[in-house]
């Protein structure tokens, strides 16, 4: 499974790591946070790259991407029974056919089946889901999930 977006958000980005890494590789790339100091950093490490200091729970870009992204554990960040909100607010950006990418570690509060039924609620499918960045296949018990969902 190859996926060549030509647009994705960085939801919940950090310092920027993602956005810049796919800006550099030719995707039109948005990062947002909702942290100012995280932003910040960002663009001083990829000032050609946009980044905005947005909450992903109530972000409203007024534009769709082919991918959105939350790389490093963001459902785990976001305040205690948020998530389903913060899915939704993934969701709202993708265009049809979009996929949601998601790596979070597992254990920690937030399941697996939460997850599946969150991304179900905001109208999305499953496609496939790994236990590493790498593609490794995923297997019950593991501690880390990639998971990827499609809007129809």
């Amino acid at each position: 499974m190859t996926f060549e977006p030509h647009s994705v958000l960085d939801a919940g980005c950090g310092t920027g790591r993602v956005a810049a890494e796919l800006t550099r590789r030719g995707v039109a790339a948005v990062g947002i946070d909702r942290d100012p100091s995280m932003i910040a950093t960002a663009r001083q490490l990829a000032p050609g790259v946009r980044f905005e200091v947005l909450d992903v729970v109530l972000a409203d870009l007024g534009e769709s991407f082919d991918m959105v992204v939350m790389a490093g554990n963001v459902p785990l960040f976001t305040p205690e029974g948020t998530q389903a909100v913060l899915v939704a607010g993934c969701a709202r950006h993708l265009a049809r056919g979009g996929r949601l990418v998601t790596g979070f570690q597992l254990g920690r509060g937030y399941t697996l089946e939460d997850y599946d039924a969150d991304c179900t609620a905001a109208g999305l499918v499953a496609e496939v889901r790994w236990s590493t960045w790498d593609r490794d296949a995923f297997v019950e018990g593991t501690d880390y999930v990639v998971s990827i969902h499609r809007r129809p």
